[in-house]
């Protein structure tokens, strides 16, 4: 009996720690997984409860985790963990004080409310705390923000900043001047005074601009949050924070035929447009802007600047808006660049393609060309890469990715070679005259200097000298290329390209075969057809002469040196 009694409590000690092993286990594995569910749920109801806040909030909240410096909130005066901060006037805000700061403070006003009346001023909007770094009192002429703490007030249009023991009342009611961008400001008391203008049917902008400034030039700011390096949505909050939030657009929300209707509440020939986004946005805008023509809207016409946000941006390389943004420059420095610029006038072209049909049916396709239209091995390379991103946009938020993309189809076509014998397949005429080709894979029709993402191809390298390539005369330059490797020669200056000539008007015969082409990183395959390239209209555009590049500066002192020579000569 005692045998089987020992082996029964042993049997059963074995038990136990199998039992204990196996609750242990099934707790070690539930607990997370209660805890993640309570978690998300906890974090679900948070942003519920955000997001009906605001919803009907009149501050452009953003909810965020992570700020760039410490900050504090401006109704409890803790320091953030959880909060939000607004997109338009900077207020910082714990969560749990959200509430109480959308009803105490007030936002910044796009348009003066009031009797009415016409308003040719308004005080400063002060905020509280969370002052820029190295920011300087207006009074003292001592760096604000300096405590771990809230204090210092800022104010949202002029961007001035004041101690708190500095601020009097005088201070508190006296008329903001804007700031250092008070000429590129749509002020609110403006847009006020137009509105009551409007109402009475008598609109005099001479005259309400005269309480802007002489120099008084507006800007609108248009950007696609999906250009590029996705850098759009920084630049939004950037540049409401600086001007009034009324003249900052997102092109994914607000097409721009919509958003240049501002420029119709602007005076004649004032208004300047920054667009930020690839090559493909500015041709967006500027369609939009043809439109405005036919509306009979040609006064109120503004002024492009580009803001590089694209992959190959070489419209804004040949207007010196350099070659890329990625945010190494303040949003200051973008818009005194875009004041101190010039206008210019930009060529604008109608390529237009007849698809050779049976029972003489032919289909027309009308485009509009700013950089260039190609046939041939890089048309093949952009068609691929556009076939590609249409499938799997989200693969492609990188301009060094887009870039990698492109070699490897370059790479690809070296081997391939699926443009070979072009000058087989294709007739060229140059203003009415027929061109003998020698062979080629592909054909380039440029309007600008540059092309492949910083290239300048109608100039070349060597002894040989051409005259630049014009965007304001008319002309039209056209070269061959000898396959994907040829370009990637001439793009690292290894190369020359076959120069075919100049001409105002182009025409391509593409006789019995299928090819890429493309108009201004637009492209597609295309059969048969005749390809007629003719002057279209100027387009208005603002060019800084502050972003030469080496090739700039290159090829014109080669042109003043052979222009040197030629004087020498005779």
């Amino acid at each position: 009996m005692g045998g089987v009694e020992s082996s029964s409590s042993v049997s059963s000690s074995r038990m136990f720690p199998d039992w204990s092993l196996a609750f242990w286990t099934l707790c070690s594995v539930i607990v997370p997984v209660l805890i993640t569910l309570w978690c998300s749920f906890r974090r679900s109801r948070r942003q519920g409860l955000m997001q009906d806040i605001l919803g009907k909030s009149k501050h452009d909240w953003q909810d965020t985790d992570l700020f760039s410096q410490p900050t504090y909130c401006c109704i409890c005066s803790q320091h953030i963990l959880q909060g939000a901060f607004c997109n338009c006037c900077g207020l910082c805000v714990d969560e749990e004080c959200l509430k109480t700061a959308d009803h105490h403070f007030l936002c910044k006003e796009i348009i003066m409310r009031g009797e009415s009346g016409i308003r040719t001023s308004m005080i400063h909007h002060w905020i509280r705390g969370n002052v820029p770094l190295c920011s300087y009192c207006v009074v003292c002429k001592q760096q604000c923000g300096t405590q771990p703490k809230l204090c210092d007030y800022r104010c949202v249009w002029c961007q001035q900043t004041v101690h708190d023991e500095c601020m009097q009342n005088a201070l508190k009611n006296e008329t903001c001047g804007l700031g250092e961008f008070c000429n590129l400001i749509i002020p609110p008391y403006y847009l006020f005074s137009v509105s009551q203008m409007r109402k009475d049917k008598r609109v005099d902008y001479g005259k309400l601009a005269a309480s802007c400034g002489k120099n008084w030039t507006p800007i609108i700011i248009l950007a696609n949050t999906r250009s590029g390096n996705n850098m759009g949505e920084t630049l939004l909050r950037q540049f409401k924070i600086l001007l009034n939030p009324i003249q900052v657009f997102e092109l994914t929300k607000t097409t721009p035929a919509k958003a240049l209707q501002l420029c119709t509440w602007l005076p004649c020939n004032s208004a300047r447009v920054l667009v930020c986004g690839g090559d493909g946005t500015v041709g967006w805008v500027l369609d939009a802007i043809d439109d405005m023509k036919i509306k009979g809207q040609e006064q109120y016409i503004p002024q492009v600047a580009i803001l590089p946000l694209g992959t190959g941006n070489d419209l804004s390389n040949t207007l010196g808006w350099g070659a890329g943004y990625a945010g190494e420059v303040p949003v200051e420095h973008i818009l005194r660049n875009v004041m101190d610029a010039d206008g210019i006038k930009l060529d604008r072209w109608k390529v237009q393609v007849t698809n050779k049909g049976y029972y003489n049916l032919r289909k027309l396709k009308v485009f509009t060309m700013n950089n260039y239209f190609s046939i041939g091995p890089d048309a093949l390379m952009a068609l691929n890469f556009h076939t590609h991103r249409e499938k799997s946009p989200s693969l492609f938020s990188s301009r060094i990715i887009n870039k990698a993309v492109y070699f490897f189809y370059g790479t690809k076509d070296c081997l391939v070679q699926e443009c070979k014998d072009l000058n087989k397949k294709i007739e060229l005429e140059l203003d009415g005259e027929r061109i003998d080709l020698p062979s080629l894979e592909g054909i380039i029709v440029l309007n600008i200097a540059y092309w492949g993402g910083g290239c300048r191809l109608w100039e070349g390298m060597g002894d040989e000298l051409y005259p630049l390539a014009r965007h304001d005369d008319g002309l039209l330059e056209v070269v061959g290329v000898n396959g994907s490797f040829h370009c990637a020669q001439i793009q690292v200056k290894l190369a020359n390209p076959v120069r075919l000539g100049q001409a105002h008007t182009v025409r391509l015969i593409l006789k019995n075969s299928k090819m890429p082409m493309q108009v201004d990183g637009e492209p597609w395959a295309q059969g048969p057809c005749d390809v007629t390239i003719t002057h279209k209209t100027h387009a208005p555009m603002l060019y800084h002469s502050g972003e030469q590049t080496d090739d700039d500066v290159s090829s014109v002192s080669e042109q003043e040196l052979a222009k040197d020579q030629t004087d020498e000569d005779t």
